[in-house]
């Protein structure tokens, strides 16, 4: 599986806007410029979106390179990292799905106000989960930032797959619709109030373990995600190779607060779990 995104930037173009519930808005991406796109070996496929600064003209053909080395930091883009929800490459067509809060972040607003024809310069695709077919169970955990890999995954699975899940969002609205065909216990997560993770580490917690190998896949807010980390790693003695698990974002920093602090978290985690 690949692990790294093709760092090229390419071009698509926004063929659909489909709002999904309240606060999730599907950008269906088209055109030409998903030709050479290699995709569907992961469940958990990402690109880094990248949107441009207001009122930059940047040269073409476009190379984030060359604009990093001859622009001021001010004017380069800003990269957002997003799952592919679903690749379609007969099409071809490539779905995001993104989390907006009104005017908050870049991404959401963006995606909010896409209208069909807007161009999308993306790199990528990136990946490096799928579900096991050696696995006797799967274990699926996460936010809204996680809920397009979630239902991709659980789509994937073929029939006589066994499956927990457990997706968080704010409220009932939020809830998806999932198809698949495997054997999915799936329970909806309505966070309210509550701190991002709480109901979902409580609700993970209290499964009952099936037997068997299990193959987990857990991603979201950092915090919540260290603590089921601890729970897998730790209580349940589950080697890595058995778990995907990372913070896809973390509470009170942006994408590029996160990323650049995000290897030092991860190795203080793995230092206070292992002692």
């Amino acid at each position: 599986m690949s692990n790294s995104p093709v760092r090229a930037a390419r071009t698509g173009v926004v063929a659909r806007v489909e709002r999904l519930t309240p606060h999730m808005v599907r950008i269906v991406v088209g055109g030409p410029g998903l030709a050479d796109v290699q995709a569907g070996e992961c469940t958990d496929h990402y690109v880094k979106v990248i949107f441009p600064q207001p009122g930059v003209a940047y040269p073409e053909p476009f190379d984030l390179g060359a604009i990093r080395e001859t622009l001021p930091r001010e004017a380069w883009p800003v990269v957002r990292t997003y799952t592919v929800r679903k690749w379609l490459p007969e099409l071809p067509e490539m779905w995001l799905d993104f989390v907006v809060h009104g005017d908050e972040g870049i991404a959401g607003p963006w995606a909010a106000s896409a209208q069909v024809g807007d161009l999308v310069r993306f790199q990528g695709p990136g990946g490096g989960y799928a579900p096991d077919a050696a696995a006797d169970w799967h274990l699926l955990a996460g936010d809204e930032s996680a809920l397009p890999a979630i239902a991709a995954a659980l789509e994937a699975m073929p029939a006589g797959a066994k499956a927990h899940a457990f997706i968080e969002v704010s409220g009932p609205a939020e809830e998806q619709k999932i198809d698949t065909v495997a054997d999915v216990e799936l329970t909806w997560l309505h966070r309210g109030d509550r701190p991002v993770g709480a109901a979902l580490v409580e609700a993970v917690r209290a499964l009952e373990w099936p037997v068997g190998r299990v193959q987990a896949f857990v991603h979201g807010e950092a915090t919540f995600v260290k603590d089921l980390r601890r729970l897998l790693r730790v209580e349940k003695q589950l080697p890595m190779d058995q778990l995907s698990i990372s913070g896809y974002w973390r509470r009170g920093l942006n994408e590029d607060g996160w990323q650049s602090s995000k290897r030092e978290w991860n190795r203080q985690v793995e230092a206070e779990q292992a002692a």
